[in-house]
């Protein structure tokens, strides 16, 4: 999940700026348009524009937490076309981190995204 809400705010942010590569404001499109699709699947009709109606509330930490939450609920994480689109964005605006395999997150369990963070797991 987490990699998808950094691709949103990654998207987002670069798409703001005059200087955003086509590239990456295309793959953020395709992930807008992944994610209502899923939401549209799942016949929840007025969720589908979630992202593009709150934009500007990408980086706040309670909507992250809502979209977590609401992305749960129609099971975006585990969507590989949607985890891909997102790889994708943070492949364009985080090459470093992509090279190194940082976004890459196939076969991987309990992942964190970013940097700086701490978490206890226990798998059996």
């Amino acid at each position: 999940m987490e990699i998808i809400i950094a691709a949103l705010v990654a998207g987002a942010t670069a798409a703001a700026k005059d200087t955003a590569g086509q590239a990456v404001k295309d793959a953020y499109k395709g992930l807008k348009d992944l994610i209502k699709n899923k939401f549209a699947e799942h016949g929840k009709e007025k969720d589908r524009n979630l992202v593009d109606d709150h934009e500007e509330k990408l980086d706040s930490e309670a909507f992250k937490a809502l979209l977590k939450e609401e992305f749960a609920k129609v099971g975006i994480d585990k969507d590989d076309k949607i985890i891909e689109k997102a790889q994708q964005i943070m492949k364009e605006e985080d090459p470093e981190g992509a090279s190194t395999g940082k976004y890459d997150l196939r076969g991987a369990k309990g992942v964190q995204v970013g940097n700086q963070n701490t978490q206890t797991n226990t798998f059996s």
